[in-house]
């Protein structure tokens, strides 16, 4: 057996290197209010729609002879 087999390094000395920076980023929802003005214009139109209206005129005409009852005397 070779002597060199057998051989443990002894332990060594921690090397310290500066530190490693690992960002973790979180988010959070942050309601903003956005406002939106909506104005609303009413307008108002007349527009003409016909209204159909029957207007009646009632005439009474006589035909055929005259019979004396319906006469008038002359005085």
């Amino acid at each position: 057996m070779h002597p060199h087999h057998c051989f443990h390094c002894p332990p060594a000395d921690p090397v310290y290197t500066d530190p490693t920076v690992v960002v973790e980023d979180y988010y959070y929802p942050q309601i903003v209010p956005v406002v939106h003005t909506v104005q609303i214009v009413k307008r108002h139109h007349c527009v003409p729609v016909p209204k159909h209206i029957c207007n009646y005129v009632v005439k009474d005409e006589y035909t055929g002879p005259v019979t004396t009852s319906m006469k008038r005397s002359k005085r």
